[in-house]
């Protein structure tokens, strides 16, 4: 039985991609070393790095006057390293969800924090609008993608201070217009590598503003002086992001990823919207999520979840529980599921629907 993987992170990955890595694992590029055990330092690597950084600075449109870094740690790392790396005075906030809400939390430890708006008033089943941005902040922290609640900023903000963003999940999804962001970072495990690469992308004339010490291993400058390359890093993620990349590329790009995208979240949504067991947890059409599709039961059928859990997971829907602050369903669909999956989950729906 084919298996539909929706899993919110770690999550699919392209099958070119995983193929390529467990060639490597065994020899990588035919020297007789997986790519597990060959040294960071090696020529080796050192073109695999390049290239990443390369194809990532390519396909993003990345102009003159940013870097690329590649880091561990994962986001969470970012929430604090942010601030100790921009924050001198006064940083805001947009809260729309949990990730958001920690990275807030970290920050008011470097300095003040204003939540300048946040949905946690509806369980962050919207997006806030008009809200404003105060010109005396030294950057305006977003989360553009909420996985856990399924909402998405899907435009890029016209801020009148540094902005900064945490893309994890919807990097590589839609073109972005990285000008108007001075920061954006991200955990590569949903659409770009396995979990444990935390990539950076940073305006260089933003650094070395604030007044205190910097401890070198949260110092975005060490880390661009060299390379991404001032400790080990983590060499095996990287070389997957590569594969995704280079399949991302022959796909056509992000552009051509987001009509896919787009594409697939239409179809889910339509099929809840015109459902009479289901109904998704956002309501406005301009907030709901492309990559993390969040629905329920109808309140009168909310003892037929726990069945349709069953249901799915008998006819291979992997990983479309939802979170446990939201309940029902999420179904995660990332840039390498395809259409095929989709169309199998909303089948599977309706196959229930006529049942009950």
């Amino acid at each position: 039985m084919k298996k539909h993987n929706f899993n919110a992170g770690p999550s699919i990955l392209p099958r070119e991609a995983i193929e390529k890595s467990a060639e490597a694992i065994l020899d990588f590029n035919g020297i007789g070393l997986s790519i597990l055990e060959i040294s960071h330092r090696s020529k080796e690597f050192d073109a695999v790095n390049i290239e990443a950084m390369a194809l990532f600075t390519e396909l993003l449109n990345i102009p003159d006057g940013y870097k690329v870094i590649f880091l561990g740690g994962g986001a969470s790392t970012q929430f604090f390293t942010v601030p100790y790396n921009l924050l001198q005075k006064k940083a805001a906030y947009l809260v729309t969800g949990s990730w958001a809400k920690k990275a807030s939390k970290e920050a008011k430890f470097f300095g003040e924090v204003q939540i300048v708006a946040s949905s946690e008033d509806k369980n962050f089943t919207y997006v806030p609008k008009n809200f404003v941005i105060p010109t005396d902040a030294d950057y305006f922290h977003i989360t553009t993608n909420n996985t856990i609640f399924g909402t998405e900023l899907k435009k890029d903000i016209d801020s009148p201070v540094t902005l900064v963003a945490d893309m994890s999940s919807d990097i590589f999804s839609r073109p972005v217009d990285i000008a108007k962001y001075g920061l954006i970072y991200g955990g590569a495990q949903k659409n770009l590598a396995p979990a444990g690469l935390t990539f950076v992308i940073v305006k260089e004339e933003i650094l070395g503003k604030v007044d205190r010490p910097i401890p070198t291993m949260v110092d975005y400058r060490t880390h661009i002086k060299n390379d991404s390359m001032f400790n080990t890093p983590p060499v095996f993620a990287i070389f997957t992001a590569l594969q995704t990349l280079k399949w991302l590329k022959a796909l056509g790009g992000v552009g051509e990823i987001q009509k896919k995208n787009i594409e697939k979240a239409n179809y889910l949504y339509d099929a809840i919207d015109e459902s009479k067991l289901f109904v998704a947890t956002v309501p406005l059409e301009e907030d709901r999520s492309l990559m993390n599709v969040c629905f329920v039961m109808k309140e009168e059928y909310k003892e037929l979840e726990k069945d349709f859990q069953t249901f799915s997971s008998e006819r291979g829907m992997i990983g479309i529980k939802g979170h446990r602050d939201v309940g029902g369903f999420r179904a995660s669909l990332y840039n390498a599921l395809p259409l095929e999956s989709v169309k199998a989950l909303v089948s599977c729906m309706q196959e229930f629907e006529a049942k009950h």
